[in-house]
């Protein structure tokens, strides 16, 4: 038997990959609101410990803020979890969820 399979086309290979994202995403980072820290603290904090761009953390600080709560980061559980630790070591209220 002879190999049948075709090579994927840019668009089928560009939804593999994007698919293999979605599933190597099992968890997510959620930041709650409080009315103890900053939009500038939590904005700084998401930079340094998840490596946002200040406007993707000013983006989730908004929605923390409005929404009470927002998933700041998807990914693996073992990936997430040394954030988490961070995020709490300073005093942000954090958690893994899995999906």
């Amino acid at each position: 038997m002879g190999n049948t399979m075709k090579p994927l086309t840019k668009e089928e290979d560009l939804s593999l990959e994007e698919l293999l994202d979605e599933v190597a995403y099992t968890s997510t980072l959620m930041v709650y609101n409080d009315d103890v820290n900053t939009f500038d603290w939590v904005i700084e904090s998401l930079v340094k410990v998840c490596n946002h761009t200040y406007e993707q953390a000013e983006q989730c600080a908004i929605y923390i803020h409005f929404k009470g709560k927002y998933a700041v980061k998807h990914g693996s559980e073992i990936d997430l979890i040394p954030m988490k630790d961070a995020l709490l070591d300073r005093g942000i209220t954090a958690q893994v969820e899995n999906l």
